[in-house]
C-alpha cells in the first residue's frame, strides 16, 4: 500500500498508487476500464489536495507528483489502451480516440510548463488550474462516451488491463 508522508506544512501527502497496490496486476486479473478510472480518481484527489495547500514546497512536490502520474497515465493509454480501442470501435466512433490524442497533447504541453517552473512563478497556480480543467474534461469524455462504447464491444478488458498494469509498473520503476 502507498505510504503517506508528512509535508513541510504537516499535511499528509499520499504518493501515486502503484498498480499492485490498487489490486491490478497482483492476481493477473484486471479490468482496463477500472484501472483507468482508478487513475482518474487518484489524479482528481491530487488536484484537490494541491488546491488546499498554501505551502510552496508542498505545492511543488504535489505538482511534480501530478505531472508524473499524468505522464504515466497518458503513456499507457497511448501505447496500449487507444490502439486496443481502435481495433474494436466502429469507424464513426474513432473520433473519440482521435480527440483523446489531441487532449493528451495539450496536457503534455501544460505538464512540460509546470515541470519547468515552480510555485513562485506568477502563472504556476493558473497553469495547474488549467491542467486540472483539461484533465477533468478529458476524463468526463472518456468515462461518459468512450468507456460505455467499449463496454458494448469485444474489447478483452482483462488482457488490456493486464498490459496496462504491467506497463504502468515498468514506467513507475524507470
Amino acid at each position: 500500500m502507498a505510504t503517506t508522508k508528512a509535508t513541510p506544512s504537516g499535511k499528509t501527502f499520499k504518493p501515486p498508487i502503484r498498480p499492485a497496490e490498487a489490486g491490478y496486476g497482483s492476481t493477473g486479473e484486471s479490468d482496463a476500464l477500472r484501472l483507468l478510472k482508478a487513475d482518474h480518481d487518484e489524479v482528481a484527489t491530487m488536484f484537490e489536495e494541491y488546491e488546499e495547500s498554501d505551502d510552496d514546497g508542498e505545492k511543488q512536490e504535489m505538482a511534480q507528483t501530478i505531472c508524473a502520474a499524468l505522464t504515466v497515465h497518458a503513456e499507457i493509454e497511448e501505447e496500449i489502451f487507444y490502439p486496443a480501442a481502435r481495433e474494436v470501435l466502429e469507424a464513426q466512433e474513432l473520433e473519440l480516440v482521435n480527440e483523446a490524442d489531441v487532449e493528451h497533447a495539450a496536457v503534455k504541453e501544460l505538464v512540460s510548463q509546470i515541470e519547468a517552473s515552480d510555485p513562485t512563478d506568477d502563472h504556476f497556480d493558473a497553469t495547474i488550474k488549467v491542467l486540472k480543467e483539461y484533465v477533468k474534461h478529458h476524463v468526463r469524455e472518456e468515462e461518459s462516451e468512450l468507456f460505455p462504447r467499449l463496454e458494448a464491444r469485444e474489447l478483452d478488458r482483462e488482457a488490456v488491463g493486464n498490459a496496462l498494469a504491467a506497463r504502468k509498473a515498468e514506467l513507475l520503476l524507470a
